[in-house]
C-alpha cells in the first residue's frame, strides 16, 4: 500500500461530527452533565494536540500503582504516526514513544501487553521494513523500541490490528487482518522469543473465515478462539472459530445476517463452562444495529441483546468484560442519547442499561475500544474522537473513568 493510499484511508476512517448549532451542543452538554449517569463519569485526560497523541482506538492497561497505558493511532512528535502513552493517577500524560513511520512502526491500533520486566508489546497497522505492512514491536522500560517483526504481506501477513497474547515462554500470538497463503484473507501467527514467526493458520475466505479483526482468546488446553469479520458458511457475514493446539481450525459458528448477527469485530470472552460471549457490529432484531451474543459450548447461539440505535446504542466494536456478579460491560460506536456512542451494562437477566451516552463534545465520541475493569469495580476506557474541539479533525479523543 502506498503512502498516498494510507493517508486517504486515514481520512476515510475518521468520523466527522454532525454539524449542530453551538447552542444546541451546549444544551446537550448541560443535559449530560446534569444526568444521573454523568455523575459516575469522569474525563481523566483530554488529548489537546497532535503532539500528545490523537485518536486512541485501543483498550487500556493498568499497572499495580494505578497508572494507565495505551496507544493513539495518530499523533506524536515524529510525523503523526502514533504514540504509546502513560497516564498517571494525577492525570498527567507522558508520551513514552512517538512512532516515526516506515521503516519504523506506524499507526498502532491495538492495546498493549506487558511482561514481568515492564516491557510492553504491541502491533502497528503499517510501517516496518517489509514494505510497510505492519509490525510487532517491543517497548523497553527505558523507552527503547525494538521492531520484533516486520510483516511482508503475502505470505507473511498484513495489517495486524489485534492485541497480543504472551505465554510464559515469551511467545506472542496474534492475527493479521490481511495477508497469508490462501488469498490474503488474514492469518493467525506465533512469534517466538527469538523473533521467528510461524503462521498457525491462513484464512481462505468462504467457508473458512475472512479478515480477523480482533485478537485471540486462549484456554488452559492451548486452544485459541476468535472471530473473523467476513467469511464463513452463512453467506460471508463472519465467524467464530477455534484453533486447537495441533493447528486444526473449526468453525464454531457462521453468522447468517439479520437477525443472527453481521460482522463480529471484537474478540471473545469465555466462562468456566466453555460458553463464549461477543458482539457483532451489525445485525440483530432491532434494525440491524448490532448484537451481544452467547455461543454455548455445544455451538448454540443466543442473542442476549439486539441494539436499537438511539437511545439504546448502535454498532459495538468492542470486546465485552464481565464482573464478579455476571454483568457484562461494553461500548457502542454510535447510538445513545446523542448518537456519539455509549458505555453499556447488560445484567444476567438480559436487561441493558446505558451507563453513559457520549455527547460528542467534552466527554468524547465514538468509543472503539473495550473497557478495563479494576478490582474496585471502576471502568476505564478511551473515546477515539471528541474532547478538545480545537484538536484534530473532530477532537483528538479522551480517556475516561466510569464508576457504575
Amino acid at each position: 500500500m502506498t503512502d498516498t493510499a494510507k493517508r486517504f484511508l486515514r481520512m476515510c476512517v475518521r468520523v466527522p461530527r454532525v454539524a449542530l448549532p453551538s447552542a444546541i451542543m451546549f444544551v446537550l452538554a448541560l443535559v449530560a452533565a446534569g444526568s444521573a449517569q454523568a455523575q459516575t463519569f469522569t474525563v481523566l485526560y483530554t488529548f489537546t494536540s497532535t503532539a500528545n497523541g490523537e485518536q486512541p482506538d485501543a483498550s487500556l492497561f493498568q499497572d499495580a500503582a494505578g497508572n494507565l497505558y495505551g496507544t493513539t493511532q495518530y499523533g506524536g512528535t515524529k510525523g503523526g504516526f502514533g504514540t504509546v502513552f502513560k497516564l498517571d493517577t494525577s492525570g498527567k500524560e507522558t508520551v513514552l514513544r512517538s512512532f516515526a513511520g516506515t521503516p519504523d512502526a506506524e499507526d498502532p491500533y491495538s492495546g498493549l501487553t506487558r511482561d514481568k520486566a515492564g516491557s510492553f508489546y504491541g502491533t502497528t497497522l503499517y510501517g516496518g521494513t517489509g514494505g510497510g505492512f505492519g509490525t510487532v514491536f517491543k517497548l523497553h522500560p527505558n523507552g527503547k523500541e525494538t521492531i520484533l517483526h516486520s510483516f511482508a504481506g503475502t505470505p507473511d501477513g498484513e495489517d495486524p490490528r489485534s492485541v497480543l497474547l504472551r505465554d510464559s515462554a515469551g511467545n506472542l500470538y496474534g492475527t493479521t487482518q490481511y495477508g497469508g497463503t490462501n488469498g490474503g484473507y488474514g492469518t493467525i501467527f506465533k512469534l517466538d522469543a527469538k523473533g521467528k514467526l510461524t503462521l498457525l493458520h491462513s484464512f481462505a475466505g468462504t467457508p473458512d473465515g475472512e479478515d480477523p479483526y480482533a485478537g485471540l482468546l486462549r484456554d488452559k488446553a492451548g486452544n485459541f478462539y476468535g472471530t473473523t469479520q467476513y467469511g464463513g458458511a452463512g453467506g460471508g457475514f463472519g465467524t467464530v472459530f477455534k484453533l486447537d493446539a495441533k493447528g486444526k481450525l473449526t468453525l464454531l459458528h457462521s453468522f447468517a445476517g439479520t437477525p443472527d448477527g453481521v460482522n463480529p469485530l471484537a474478540g471473545l470472552l469465555r466462562d468456566a463452562a466453555g460458553n463464549l460471549y461477543g458482539t457483532t457490529y451489525y445485525g440483530g432484531t432491532n434494525g440491524g444495529f448490532g448484537t451481544v451474543f452467547k455461543l454455548s459450548a455445544k455451538g448454540k447461539l443466543k442473542l442476549l441483546h439486539s441494539f436499537a440505535g438511539m437511545p439504546d446504542g448502535q454498532n459495538p466494536y468492542s470486546r465485552l468484560i464481565r464482573d464478579a456478579a455476571g454483568n457484562f460491560y461494553g461500548t457502542t460506536f454510535y447510538g445513545g442519547s446523542f448518537g456519539y456512542g455509549t458505555v453499556f451494562k447488560l445484567d444476567p437477566s438480559g436487561k441493558l442499561t446505558i451507563v453513559h451516552s457520549f455527547n460528542g463534545s467534552t466527554d468524547g465520541a465514538h468509543p472503539i475500544a473495550g473497557l478495563l475493569l479494576d478490582k474496585a469495580g471502576n471502568l476505564y476506557g478511551t473515546a477515539r474522537d471528541g474532547g478538545d474541539p480545537n484538536c484534530g479533525f473532530s477532537g483528538c479523543g479522551t480517556v475516561f473513568k466510569v464508576t457504575p
